[in-house]
């Protein structure tokens, strides 16, 4: 059994551009604790091999989704919304408040590594943290 607080999860980025912190990570999936900074808009990827549910838990923003048939949609995250990223799908989020946007996200299976997300181009111009400029991704975890 595992026990994590957000204050005491290890610190990372996200390959698109968020503020992450490791929450909970177990032989099927993984949680972490995704902030956007207002104004950010993160890279348009397509995962190649994991599913991720996003639930928000403050600010305001919007994900882009098309799924692998090509159908597309805009979702406006407010607090209380989930989301979902099937494999295959290509997403893009931005902070569109004046307070970040905080979400806990869900993968299934664990975040494999660096090789997962390709960056592809999206609805909207990325624009992320200049600390954050030739990150390649959050670390691999045992």
């Amino acid at each position: 059994m595992k026990t994590m607080t957000v204050e005491a999860a290890e610190r990372g980025r996200s390959p698109l551009g968020s503020h992450i912190r490791f929450l909970l990570e177990g032989p099927h999936g993984n949680m972490i604790h995704a902030t956007v900074p207002p104004g950010m808009v993160g890279r348009a990827c397509i995962f190649r091999t994991i599913e991720e549910y996003w639930y928000v838990l403050s600010g305001d923003g919007e994900i882009w989704r098309r799924s692998p048939d090509g159908q597309e949609s805009v979702t406006r995250l407010i607090p209380g919304v989930c989301v979902d990223i099937p494999p295959g799908s290509a997403f893009q989020y931005r902070c569109s408040g004046s307070a970040p946007l905080v979400c806990t996200v869900t993968a299934m299976p664990p975040w494999p590594g660096d090789d997962e997300a390709v960056i592809i181009d999206g609805p909207w111009v990325p624009h992320v943290d200049p600390d954050q400029e030739g990150l390649r991704s959050v670390p691999t975890r045992a």
